[in-house]
């Protein structure tokens, strides 16, 4: 299971100080350590880990972590590692492919092509009969043009949407793989941006 880079630092955290110790460290001392603003917020580092098989947790015990497997590297000869901008429904700050604040580690197959890649969570249903559901993540290389029917993260008007592109005489379509849904239409008059083409998928299991 991919790690996002504040993922990966709180799982070496809690291995280096169990190292250390012997025993891993509590709650308040994650929180502290990684200057969280709640428990909560420790909690679902903690859930994500130990649903990635990483670490083992007792939520009755005050010391209740512990490394599922010392000897589990979370980096890879056969990953790479790309900006992780958020989800796909508000809206993309591009801009934070130079100096984001997440990244995520992906199969490299999933960059086999040159150029700059990034990492997007998808919320809502308009792609799910091209098997993207919501909460995946997708792997998409930034590039400005498309080719007809190719899926893309478009900008229009600032709101980011992932769909299938189509250029027609005189507008663009955008088309969702929802049978529910009517495509998209952009007339030559709105603000739309192409920011990139979907290579990639990435999907957790619970």
């Amino acid at each position: 299971m991919a790690l996002t880079e504040k993922q990966k630092e709180v799982y070496d955290y809690i291995s280096s100080y169990a190292d250390q110790f012997g025993h891993a460290p509590t709650q308040k001392e994650i929180k502290e350590r990684f200057e969280l603003k709640s428990f909560g917020s420790v909690q679902r580092y903690i859930k994500y880990l130990v649903d990635a098989g990483l670490i083992e947790c007792d939520w009755n015990a005050r010391r209740g972590l512990k490394i599922a497997n010392s000897g589990h590297s979370t980096t890879s000869r056969d990953e790479g590692e790309i900006p992780y901008l958020g989800n796909v429904a508000a809206g993309i700050p591009i801009e934070a492919l130079e100096s984001p604040d997440e990244t995520i580690k992906v199969p490299l197959n999933m960059l086999r092509t040159s150029g700059q890649h990034f990492a997007l969570r998808i919320r809502g249903n308009s792609m799910i009969e091209d098997g993207i559901l919501n909460n995946d993540i997708i792997v998409c290389r930034y590039q400005n043009k498309a080719e007809q029917g190719e899926t893309v993260v478009a900008i229009i008007e600032g709101e980011a949407t992932v769909k299938r592109f189509y250029k027609k005489q005189k507008h663009i379509e955008l088309h969702p793989a929802n049978s529910e849904m009517n495509p998209i239409i952009v007339d030559k008059s709105e603000d739309l941006k192409l920011a990139g083409i979907v290579v990639g998928l990435l999907r957790r299991y619970d």
